[in-house]
């Protein structure tokens, strides 16, 4: 007997599609997380960030933010050499 019922989660989604933004949701958090680690591991505080990105606070914020999925290629580009990591962005399947 199968145990498992339905389909995977991403068919589910993206029959009710909502598969691009739960991904970009997830994305988003991740990325969030990822610079908050870093910006802790660095000792650099959001106004120093800010500084550093040459930017006001409320774009370090938005930044920050795991719910706001308006991130830009440019502003992560700059919160990396604000903080000395690399950037990598990989697509794939």
């Amino acid at each position: 007997m199968n145990k498992h019922i339905g389909g995977k989660l991403d068919d589910l989604l993206a029959e009710d599609g909502l598969q691009e933004e739960v991904t970009a949701a997830a994305i988003n958090r991740v990325i969030a997380w990822q610079l908050t680690e870093a910006m802790n591991t660095k000792s650099v505080t959001r106004t120093e960030m800010a500084a550093r990105m040459h930017t006001s606070r409320m774009v370090v914020n938005r930044l920050l933010d795991a719910n706001d999925t308006s991130v830009t290629l440019a502003t992560l580009s700059r919160a990396s050499v604000a903080l000395g990591i690399q950037l990598r962005l990989e697509l794939g399947d």
